[in-house]
């Protein structure tokens, strides 16, 4: 974004569509000003009134609204505010963004805008801005729970907390460096590098979670894999509690990996299904050109995906080899079909089921649950949720190895700075201007 902070911005901050009410958000100078123009009357501070809005135009009525107003800085901007909670008709809202539209210094804000604002007034910093993104999409209760604890500030608090540690042990160093004559502690660097190697040891630490911040975040990616006819499908739908997968007893039915997104225990869980394992039978023409495709497919996405859920016929005299392949410890072994007649042994120990019956299937889920629950894990210390952060922290421990090893105090100071830098732009108290556009660009309309 290379828009200006110094004018008036609006927007739709609830969704669009027919609503009971719909809330209107305007941030800048001449909001209380456009305010006044609409209602007629001046606004009390953090006091909801309602008010009759009037297009300053030809006075005709536009609704009766609930206005609030909020003075700079006690508002979610940092700028003087004001919204208008008036009622959801399409023909109510388009016509007051009309209006604030004709008002002198005002503009429709772009995506982000409004948080965008309240970093740069010093409201939050850049994770706390990003938790907001993520609450709005939050589907599951731990991924609001992640999104409100850093939300919270319990990144910054760790982030700030370690830039603190580096930007007391760099002013020493420094000091001993700048003013070797002054009455100082005697070799301050070799001190200092205890103190790094601590700091070494605990970003080593954070970034060492197997991504569950990220996987939570994003969605903990599940392949259901097996020979055609296994009944994945089947199973799919059983979980789904709705048909997105075709059945059928046809081989091959299934030529492409559908995706079903489901919350498991709160746990935001995209589950795929995929082609029938027969690679055996890969063919390079016609239809078998096209499942061919779709193996290749079920066998990259089980390569690919954080769990696999390994699916057997129990009516099948043995086991699917190209199946037991991919047993590993990220791996869950179910057998489906137990409501005919069952022959088959595994081994290895299994869930049964019947996808038809829905036999054994509340048995599965928990498993299933228990298994994403173990791969996100706990921990005391917050997880990191973006890749952007994975980076920054990445490059920090970097710096650190590299002051650790450095013959001169020199050196060391300027990799302490390279640290201190790369903590900053996590937060934004550095080098944010070429973060912005990243970030804010992904939010929606109105936030």
């Amino acid at each position: 974004m290379s828009t200006p902070v110094d004018d008036t911005i609006f927007a739709l901050a609830t969704p669009n569509g027919r609503s009971g009410i719909a809330v209107v958000r305007v941030s800048g100078p001449e909001s209380w000003k456009s305010a006044k123009a609409l209602t007629g009357k001046d606004l009390m501070a953090r006091t909801s009134q309602l008010l009759p809005l009037k297009n300053p135009a030809d006075g005709s009525l536009i609704d009766r609204a609930l206005v609030l107003g909020f003075k700079n800085p006690a508002s979610f901007t940092g700028e003087d505010v004001v919204e208008y909670h008036i009622h959801g008709g399409r023909a109510i809202i388009d016509e007051l963004l009309g209006v604030l539209g004709a008002q002198p210094g005002h503009r429709m804000a772009e995506a982000g805008e409004f948080t965008k604002r309240a970093f740069m007034n010093g409201k939050m910093d850049l994770t706390a801005a990003e938790a907001i993104a993520d609450l709005v999409d939050a589907e599951t209760a731990a991924q609001k729970a992640q999104a409100l604890s850093q939300m919270g500030g319990v990144l910054a608090t760790l982030y700030q907390g370690w830039t603190e540690e580096l930007k007391t042990s760099l002013a020493h160093l420094e000091a001993d460096l700048e003013f070797p004559d002054e009455d100082l502690p005697e070799g301050i660097a070799p001190q200092l590098r205890s103190v790094i190697e601590g700091l070494s040891q605990s970003i080593a630490d954070h970034l060492n979670d197997n991504r569950r911040g990220e996987r939570l975040r994003d969605g903990i990616h599940v392949a259901v894999i097996g020979a055609p006819n296994a009944g994945k499908s089947s199973l799919i739908n059983a979980l789904a509690q709705r048909d997105v997968a075709i059945v059928s007893d046809i081989a091959g039915t299934t030529r492409d990996v559908i995706e079903v997104h489901l919350d498991l225990g709160g746990y935001p869980v995209i589950l795929a299904d995929t082609a029938g394992l027969r690679p055996d039978q890969i063919g390079e023409e016609g239809q078998d050109l096209i499942e061919s495709e779709g193996i290749r497919r079920a066998l990259k996405r089980a390569q690919e995906a954080d769990i696999k859920l390994l699916l057997f016929d129990a009516t099948s005299a043995q086991p699917d080899p190209h199946t037991l392949d991919l047993l590993d410890v990220n791996a869950l072994v179910a057998v489906n079909k137990i409501d005919e007649q069952a022959a088959l042994e595994l081994p290895c120990p299994s869930l049964l089921f019947s996808a038809k019956t829905g036999e054994g299937l509340e048995a599965l889920i928990k498993a299933l649950t228990d298994k994403v629950a173990e791969l996100i894990g706990s921990s005391e210390t917050p997880s990191l949720t973006r890749q952007r952060h994975r980076a920054a922290l990445e490059a920090c421990h970097q710096a650190l190895g590299r002051a650790l090893a450095a013959d001169l105090p020199e050196l060391m100071a300027e990799d302490m700075r390279l640290a201190i830098r790369a903590l900053g732009r996590i937060t934004g108290k550095v080098d944010v201007e070429d973060l912005l556009d990243v970030i804010f660009n992904d939010f929606c309309i109105g936030k």
